[in-house]
């Protein structure tokens, strides 16, 4: 299943930095999002795309997970040649990882 179907998401970019947050749908939700969306796993799907660091903030009373992703926007939205380099494109792209369906 994809994240999407638990989870919702927010993003905002400032300079070359990418904040994401995954938020779910329903908090009783959140224990497994927590567990399926990891630092590593979000930098394995993103790929390239992060150059620099992610850093992960368990955010539990929310049920979201927020994601700080540096060096992500080729050297920020006003300098970057990519088209729609935006976090928010970043928000759509993360709600794409796969993780596994409930038993």
């Amino acid at each position: 299943m994809k994240l999407r179907d638990l989870a919702h998401s927010r993003t905002g970019d400032k300079g070359n930095t990418s904040n994401i947050s995954v938020i779910a749908y329903r908090l009783e939700d959140y224990a497994r999002l927590e567990a399926a969306v990891t630092v590593e796993r979000v930098r394995r799907h993103l790929g390239a795309l992060v150059q620099g660091e992610v850093v992960r903030y368990a955010l539990p009373g929310l049920g979201a997970l927020n994601f700080v992703l540096t060096r992500t926007l080729g050297g920020g939205v006003t300098r970057s040649l990519a088209l729609d380099a935006h976090g928010k494109c970043l928000s759509s792209a993360i709600l794409d990882l796969e993780i596994e369906a409930s038993a």
